[in-house]
């Protein structure tokens, strides 16, 4: 089980992250925009993070790029989920750090199995 923090600004695709969090046993704070998302990291640091990458007031890059130049959430790892499966997207999200891209609509047991390979500590 991992502690997340998810940013998600569709209440339908929250619920069904949310559904898929639960179904892993996984703990979750969710956020709508990237500002909430670097406010929740700054009072607990998860194992790791899911972000959309098109919301108001702070998209998904800009927090990623904030999450990985910030000693203190460097570490974490960092999915990215979205509708736009384009390559320029995919390419930034990489660069800034990104551990895993997924396009929606993703499945439920690809993104437990990311969230598990990506949170377990390596031997």
């Amino acid at each position: 089980m991992a502690r997340l923090i998810i940013a998600e600004d569709s209440a339908h695709m929250l619920r069904l992250l949310e559904m898929t969090l639960r179904k892993g046993g996984h703990t979750w704070t969710p956020c709508t925009d990237g500002a909430a998302v670097l406010t929740a990291a700054a009072q607990e640091v998860p194992e790791l993070f899911i972000l959309d990458v098109i919301m108001p007031v702070m998209d998904g890059l800009t927090a990623l790029q904030s999450l990985k130049t910030n000693p203190a959430t460097a570490h974490v790892p960092v999915i990215m989920l979205t509708a736009r499966g384009q390559s320029l997207t995919r390419q930034q999200a990489q660069e800034s750090g990104a551990a895993l891209f997924l396009t929606k609509p993703f499945s439920p047991t690809e993104l437990l199995t990311a969230i598990t390979s990506l949170t377990q500590p390596t031997p």
